[in-house]
């Protein structure tokens, strides 16, 4: 605590020495259980903020417990304004550069306890990892480490003997207060003024553990990146990218790194970037660009950095935003008996219970998307999910691309972008123009984050680069199908970010 100060700090240092046994750690958080009769405001964000339902509402006499037990239907609430609504704790996480502040109000007294993460270079996955945040309890959390959205990639898993010290924190518990009671929604915009002053002020001057560097022990690295598409020989600006130093790996490695730091920012509209405040270490700059699919990496350096994404041939067709989420495509209006009255117009898709409105959109046949006629946000469901079957069990499902082409390079190998956004125990196999033939390329099982389950729009990303040989296209119409192997469960699927055919580079 810090004289003068309306909270105080607190922080971890996790340390493994030599010669420990192995060990798995899947999750570390900061957590406060309020006074349920006082804090009965939740404020996330802006657009997510609002009056919580009491814990006693999730007791069995006063709720039905959904398809999982985080998600309850209030069934008899103490309070009958949260009657018929869901209450699960999924619908309220956020990304990591987006919940640097979050909390609970007290109106009467006007009363504000907010936790504040003034840097983000202890998390792990980077700038878009989903983490909880506060939930009916009252229950605040600050999520250090954890394996949401991300599955079992995402746990640090230490091999006998091997070493480890991390500095998790500071975080910043802080308390504000205003003396009139009607002047309690104030307390989320100071609450937010406060995290940008421990923001500005982070490294902090104070801690006593000789594992916490200070300013003058961290370091900077400032450069330029652009991308450089080489088939079209066009050079464009990398605005608001985001890029960022971790641990050495290959390209993208560093959202499924959960042991050591990083340090994120993001580009300003001439590509330019500064990284301060960062700790000695071995690292590689990586980055990934709006507009644009994959991921950049280099050896760190200086100066102006060149991005050349992956392409081979011009844009037949494409489907999507290349955003590394699925927010673009077609969100359903929920099941009328599910629903959270947060997101009846925004951020939709963190409703209960989307998985299964695509068997009530395609009860029989699967979904069809028709190059240059469909629109994607209306057209092409969020998630490639399982239906279900007679009301009893869920089966895999295949989509289709058709789309024509005036003339073919039979001799040449056309390109299919695949990327994801998230994928859950999901198997993709690709055909071209014969759904009984063998596919022409498969994923496997892959992913394990259940973004389906909890609201996300994204997850881990892939990226999949499909070549298709002419001889599989014909003249006039092609389709492609997408078939999600696997199923079994409602949440078992492919959340895709975008897709795009490409020609020969002939």
């Amino acid at each position: 605590m810090l004289r003068g100060s309306s909270g105080f700090y607190t922080y971890v240092v996790y340390e493994r020495p030599a010669g420990w046994p192995g060990f798995v750690l899947t999750n570390t958080r900061l957590a406060f259980k309020l006074n349920k009769i006082w804090f009965r405001y939740m404020a996330v964000a802006d657009s997510r903020q609002r009056d919580m339902p009491l814990p006693d509402d999730r007791l069995p006499e006063r709720c039905q417990v959904l398809a999982y037990p985080e998600a309850v239907l209030l069934t008899n609430p103490i309070e009958e304004e949260f009657k018929g609504e869901v209450d699960d704790k999924y619908q309220y996480s956020g990304e990591s550069k987006d919940i640097r502040v979050h909390g609970w109000i007290c109106k009467d007294p006007s009363v504000g306890l907010w936790q504040i993460t003034p840097s983000n270079e202890f998390r792990s996955s980077g700038p878009l990892k989903q983490y909880l945040t506060s939930h009916v309890g009252p229950t605040s959390l600050s999520v250090l480490l954890s394996t949401h959205y991300s599955g079992e990639e995402l746990m640090a898993k230490f091999v006998d003997g091997e070493p480890w010290k991390k500095v998790l924190g500071p975080l910043y518990v802080y308390v504000n207060s205003v003396p009139d009671a009607k002047d309690w929604p104030s307390l989320w915009g100071k609450a937010k003024e406060q995290m940008m002053v421990e923001a500005e002020s982070w490294p902090y001057d104070f801690p006593a553990s000789d594992d916490y560097l200070s300013a003058d022990h961290r370091g900077c690295l400032r450069g330029r990146l652009v991308v450089y598409e080489r088939y079209y020989k066009k050079k464009s600006t990398a605005t608001n990218a985001s890029i960022g130093l971790a641990a050495i790996g290959e390209a993208g490695s560093w959202q499924r790194d959960s042991k050591g730091y990083q340090f994120w920012v993001s580009t300003d509209e001439e590509g330019a970037f500064s990284i301060r405040n960062v700790l000695p270490g071995n690292y590689n700059l990586y980055a990934f660009v709006p507009g644009f699919i994959g991921d950049y990496r280099c050896d760190i350096d200086v100066g102006d950095l060149v991005y050349e994404p992956p392409r081979n041939g011009s844009t037949l067709w494409e489907i999507g935003v290349p955003d590394r989420s699925a927010a673009e495509f077609y969100i359903p209006d929920p099941d009328p008996k599910y629903i959270n009255k947060l997101y009846v117009r925004k951020q939709r898709y963190r409703q209960y219970g989307l998985w299964d409105r695509y068997t009530d959109l395609y009860p029989k046949q699967d979904l069809i998307y028709t190059c240059n006629v469909s629109d994607y946000s209306q057209d092409w469901f969020f998630a490639q999910v399982n239906r279900k079957v007679n009301g009893t069990y869920y089966e895999g499902t295949t989509w289709q691309i058709r789309f024509n082409l005036d003339n073919v390079i039979a001799t040449g190998s056309y390109y299919l972008r695949l990327a994801l956004a998230s994928a859950h125990y999901a198997n993709l196999d690709v055909r071209v123009n014969n759904s009984e033939d063998p596919p022409i390329f498969s994923t496997g099982q892959i992913g394990k984050d259940n973004a389906i389950a909890r609201h996300g729009i994204h997850g881990l990303y892939f990226l999949y680069n499909v070549e298709i040989q002419g001889s599989k296209l014909v003249q006039g119409s092609n389709t492609i199908y997408l078939t999600q192997s696997l199923g079994l469960s409602p949440w078992r699927g492919i959340l895709y970010d975008y897709i795009r055919l490409e020609s020969p580079s002939s």
